[in-house]
């Protein structure tokens, strides 16, 4: 809903739900310009995820973008599910979301419920920080096809209306990214001077980006979808001039 950011009020505090990812490093840049950085706390999750080096770089983009920055451990209640994301799960897919959202049946990479228990916690850190406004960068291309109903307008538009309710109107869910594809926030992180160097996206959690898992497939086209370059390192070689070419056809 980046339509939605005009209705922002500008003040109070806000709380970003930072993965350190592509989507959520925008989402805190885009916090920071309305509120101010003085204003905004990034809130970094540890739910057992096996790509853990995402607390790395949600830091480094914190330091960056000059803002809070907390971390927290959530208890182990995603162990013993199927995901492909948490430890002691299956090895990752290879392939493209596209996929993975057509292929029948919950997807491999799905977590229980988690941005559920993610915007549950980031809620009731905000209240604590006394933060009126709480941010997340759920997009169009998680929700197509359902492949992750928590990431849907659906599963938003209840969350907003329990984390308000809940809260006794005091917190309000933003998610300025849902309406938009992977390549449009790609092109928005540019136009935002957001951190994108800084930013990590693989689910395999080694030093590199794979270039082979859902998500990495996902960021490399959106980016040469977008005309760009990507910042970011990988362990297989692209040739971003062919791939960025091909897009425009």
């Amino acid at each position: 809903m980046d339509e939605h950011a005009a209705s922002w009020h500008g003040e109070g505090k806000g709380v970003v739900l930072l993965s350190g990812g592509l989507d959520s490093t925008l989402v805190a840049k885009m916090a920071v310009q309305e509120l101010g950085r003085k204003n905004v706390t990034a809130l970094t999750l540890y739910y057992g995820q096996k790509h853990e080096i995402e607390l790395e770089a949600a830091s480094d983009v914190a330091e960056f973008l000059g803002i809070e920055h907390i971390i927290r451990e959530l208890p182990p209640i995603f162990g013993g599910t199927t995901s492909t994301l948490v430890q002691g799960g299956p090895k990752n897919p290879e392939g493209s979301y596209a996929s993975i959202a057509e292929s029948k049946g919950v997807s491999p990479t799905y977590v229980p419920f988690r941005n559920g228990n993610l915007l549950s916690a980031a809620t009731a850190v905000a209240l604590g920080l006394e933060a009126s406004w709480l941010y997340y960068g759920a997009h169009a291309e998680d929700a197509r096809n359902w492949a992750y109903p928590d990431c849907t307008p659906e599963f938003n538009g209840a969350m907003a209306n329990a984390i308000y309710v809940g809260s006794y109107g005091k917190v309000r869910l933003i998610t300025p990214l849902q309406n938009l594809e992977k390549w449009e926030i790609a092109q928005k992180s540019f136009e935002y001077g957001s951190p994108m160097h800084l930013t990590y996206s693989c689910y395999n959690g080694r030093e590199q980006h794979c270039g082979t898992c859902p998500t990495c497939v996902a960021r490399i086209q959106a980016f040469a979808k977008a005309g760009m370059t990507d910042p970011v390192r990988y362990e297989i070689p692209i040739d971003w001039g062919k791939l960025i070419e091909d897009f425009k056809y």
